[in-house]
């Protein structure tokens, strides 16, 4: 599921004639929580239900916001990311998606979390790894 960088649609869109034929050619649009979510859950062959139990979220909730029913919190959101595996770009543009703010590294509790996401800690290794450090757990 990789897609362009931004840096090359930028340059895409600023060769484009006008505005229009770069956002039909790029297919650009909002993301939506629910539309990304489904295109993580199918890239990595993961199950809704499984991902929802994994990320410790009630079972009614998390349905709703895989479908977009229901928005989630930060933490809410980071929890999923980390039951799925997702790397740090995915997570970040999965916390785009549900509107919440990316992780930010000048953030002491964020650099615990990125640093983690990046060595392919699970969600337990996180929540440890706050608790160690002071800092307030997903949960």
């Amino acid at each position: 599921m990789e897609e362009p960088l931004t840096e090359d649609m930028l340059a895409e869109l600023l060769r484009a004639p006008d505005p229009r034929a770069f956002i039909k050619k790029a297919d650009v649009g909002e993301r939506s929580l629910s539309g990304y979510l489904a295109q993580l859950l199918e890239a990595k062959g993961l199950k809704r239900a499984a991902v929802v139990r994994e990320a410790g979220i009630n079972e009614t909730f998390g349905y709703q916001i895989f479908t977009g029913a229901r928005r989630a919190s930060r933490d809410n959101l980071l929890k999923i990311a980390l039951a799925m595996g997702c790397t740090l770009r995915e997570t970040n543009r999965l916390l785009k998606a549900g509107g919440a703010n990316e992780l930010y590294c000048k953030s002491r509790r964020d650099a615990i979390i990125i640093f983690s996401i990046d060595r392919g800690a699970s969600l337990q290794q996180v929540e440890e790894d706050l608790y160690r450090f002071g800092e307030p757990t997903l949960s």
